[in-house]
């Protein structure tokens, strides 16, 4: 799994379309294995993006769930935590 796509479902605030846009520019990229396509690719490349962040879109507009929403804030700090107690010696800027 891409460690650059994240989950975008069950977030407060929901997902934006630039998210979903880049998760799925990130799905195409790792399994293309390209991370910029040839001039020959591009229009494909694009075509793939565009398809699949339309499906995440209805995917995500069709899922249900009984738990409440997650904070995104807490969510990201509790991401960071667990990086910093994984990668210690590791500063941020």
């Amino acid at each position: 799994m891409c460690r650059s796509i994240k989950p975008l479902f069950n977030f407060e605030p929901p997902a934006t379309d630039d998210e979903i846009q880049a998760a799925a520019l990130q799905f195409v990229r790792k399994i293309s294995g390209f991370a910029n396509p040839s001039k020959a690719n591009e229009a494909a490349f694009s075509q793939a993006v565009d398809t699949i962040a339309t499906a995440a879109h209805t995917l995500l507009n069709e899922l249900a769930t009984q738990t409440p929403p997650k904070n995104r804030a807490k969510e990201a700090a509790k991401a960071r935590a667990r990086s910093a107690e994984r990668f210690p010696n590791r500063t941020r800027e």
